[in-house]
């Protein structure tokens, strides 16, 4: 089985897709970084569309997600942001954990796996 790997760095590649399953990097807001938790989640989204959709999915087709936030203080404003987002009646399994991200201006962080 073939191995793809969608903008890949020499760290990590944002996207690997094996078989009939995608599994996504964390993605982090740069272009609002320092911004809202909501806008912070709006750009992470849209990089997500953005990746499953050069792996050859969507969001319907998501499986896992986990969503790192720097403060449950904004879990609320995440998940608005979110609701309107996720594709209804195709919910993944998800967890959402406060943690210390990266660099300071992130407040956001989110990983998912998806099927093809």
């Amino acid at each position: 089985m073939t191995i793809q790997r969608i903008n890949p760095g020499p760290r990590m590649s944002g996207a690997v897709v094996h078989g009939n399953t995608v599994y996504l990097a964390g993605q982090v807001a740069e272009k609002t970084a320092g911004q809202s938790v909501a806008e912070q989640t709006k750009e992470i989204l849209a990089k997500i569309d953005d990746l499953l959709q050069q792996a050859g999915t969507d969001k319907s087709k998501l499986l896992m997600v986990n969503i790192w936030i720097t403060d449950m203080a904004t879990f609320q404003e995440m998940n608005a942001v979110w609701d309107s987002w996720v594709s209804q009646g195709n919910t993944p399994a998800r967890a959402t954990v406060e943690a210390k991200l990266a660099a300071p201006q992130f407040k956001v962080e989110i990983a998912v796996i998806a099927a093809k």
